[in-house]
């Protein structure tokens, strides 16, 4: 499977901070916000990475992920010219998607929890077309929220309800079989002149093909959207990481232990970095010793 992570989009609901800074690059806490779900995909071992963003941001996130080889993955990059909803990044991506399935993540999605990433690696090995990740929240009438049976079978998705359901959101991180591409294709833009991804979803609720994999309260899910939310996703992270002494999305540590690149090429990336986070990636490799 292949993996798509949208970061494009203008950046409205955070500006002005995102007036000269795309938002997937602005900080939490102690890293790049695309950091975090980028470490999503690595946890769950796609390596194989598509970054969407504005044609004045590209660079940036060049200069600041390149290729992805010195993590031993490889990136990507595609151009969305102009914001024209979630659904349209399987156009935008279907030369990198080619014949195989294909994860997408919102970039202001972000996910933590000691179990975190075993819940998607089952999903995707469990995934054969499409599968959506539910939220337990308190107001659900604020997200896309699924309806399903006690097979996980999907029995309604609304976007925004005024009368939900269920109290599942449904959350940025999709999985699809390769005919999302030419689903996307077909859909007309919204009422809002986007291509909307519970449109998506309902063609393959539609077709019986859509499952919802639930996310439990032992795990957390942020949405770093707003000021709000950006600033309390930023304190939650600077707390577990000093409660625990645990970095969490730290793209170089994840590629290390998962055996993407060896000792000495991360040692390599510590020495460049002058700083604590470098300190915490040689203090892996001491400590192993």
């Amino acid at each position: 499977m292949k993996g798509i992570i949208l970061a494009g989009g203008l950046g409205t609901r955070l500006y002005p901070v995102t007036k000269i800074i795309p938002k997937a690059l602005l900080p939490i806490y102690d890293k790049p916000m695309i950091y975090y779900p980028l470490s999503t995909f690595m946890s769950m071992g796609i390596k194989d990475i598509l970054i969407i963003a504005m044609q004045k941001d590209i660079k940036l996130f060049k200069s600041v992920l390149g290729d992805g080889s010195n993590i031993g993955i490889s990136i990507k990059y595609e151009i969305e010219y102009e914001p024209k909803g979630i659904a349209n990044a399987f156009i935008i991506g279907e030369e990198f998607i080619g014949s195989d399935n294909v994860s997408l993540i919102l970039v202001d999605n972000i996910f933590y929890g000691d179990k975190i990433y075993d819940i998607f690696s089952n999903a995707l090995l469990k995934n054969e077309t499409a599968t959506v990740f539910g939220y337990e929240v308190n107001d659900p009438e604020r997200f896309g929220v699924a309806e399903f049976d006690n097979d996980m079978n999907v029995l309604s998705i609304e976007e925004k309800p005024l009368k939900p359901k269920s109290n599942y959101a449904v959350v940025g991180l999709y999985f699809y079989d390769n005919s999302v591409v030419n689903i996307a294709k077909s859909l007309k833009p919204s009422k809002r002149g986007e291509l909307e991804i519970t449109d998506v979803n309902k063609i393959y609720l539609k077709n019986k093909k859509l499952k919802v994999t639930l996310i439990d309260e032992s795990n957390t899910w942020f949405d770093t959207g707003t000021h709000k939310s950006f600033v309390e996703t930023t304190v939650f992270v600077k707390d577990i990481e000093e409660k625990s002494g645990v970095k969490f999305g730290c793209i170089e540590e994840i590629a290390y232990r998962k055996n993407y690149i060896n000792k000495e090429q991360l040692i390599n990336i510590a020495n460049n970095i002058k700083n604590e986070y470098g300190d915490y990636l040689l203090n892996i490799v001491s400590e192993e010793i």
